[in-house]
């Protein structure tokens, strides 16, 4: 099946001209001179991809491209929210590129443009909608949660009572999980290079986190210690 681009323009001499250019490149081009008309076509068909102006004489293609970006709205013209959509605009006002890339458009091109260039960037957009997405990376599942930001660590939601060092030192353990990690490196990360602390400052420090993780779940050991080497969060 080929692929189906609306282009939404009022400008009949564009409009023949960029419809012009993308179906020599094999799209099948449908050409509405108003919002309205656009939105019954869409009704009617499914779109691969949609090239919309933003000066309507009933409205602005942005306010289709609202649409397009709404859930509902998208289910009720039969696309998928993530259908590439490219604006146009004679006035090519940053407020216009803004407020267009701002309601989930992909691309926009100023007027005049060259209807090569068009036709090359919505080939582009549709050769990156056609990509598989990248699976997810895998994230060990672990109860504790670090919250960067706010500078403390959760187990099972409950908020530990970390003092700023033992944040510093169970994040990086957290970081590392499932490798084991020296007392230097844990000095360093949670001291800094220029400490004058000793290993047995991390080994306390050790001994009063895993204390604060058995208030909280007595079921299991969260740090294991392995002699001669250091100290390693277990998945």
């Amino acid at each position: 099946m080929s692929t189906r681009l609306l282009l939404l323009e009022d400008d009949p001499a564009i409009a023949r001209t960029v419809a012009y250019a993308l179906e020599r490149d094999g799209l099948q081009v449908t050409h509405c001179l108003l919002v309205q008309d656009a939105r019954q076509q869409m009704q009617r068909h499914p779109f691969d991809v949609l090239v919309l102006d933003v000066g309507l004489p009933d409205g602005s293609g942005l306010d289709l491209l609202r649409d397009v970006r709404h859930g509902q709205a998208a289910a009720a013209l039969r696309l998928r929210q993530a259908t590439p959509v490219l604006m146009l605009s004679a006035r090519g006002e940053e407020l216009d590129r803004v407020l267009g890339l701002e309601l989930g458009a992909d691309d926009y091109l100023a007027k005049p443009f060259s209807p090569r260039e068009l036709a090359a960037r919505v080939k582009a957009l549709l050769r990156r909608a056609s990509m598989p997405a990248p699976a997810p990376a895998a994230v060990p599942a672990t109860p504790l949660v670090d919250d960067e930001a706010g500078q403390r660590i959760t187990l099972h939601g409950q908020a530990l009572p970390l003092t700023r060092r033992e944040y510093r030192l169970l994040s990086h353990l957290l970081r590392g999980a499932g490798r084991i990690h020296s007392r230097d490196a844990l000095l360093a990360a949670a001291w800094g290079d220029d400490s004058e602390s000793t290993d047995r400052t991390v080994d306390t420090h050790i001994k009063t986190l895993r204390a604060k993780l058995r208030e909280v779940d007595a079921s299991r050991e969260y740090i294991s210690t392995h002699r001669g080497m250091g100290y390693c969060f277990d998945l």
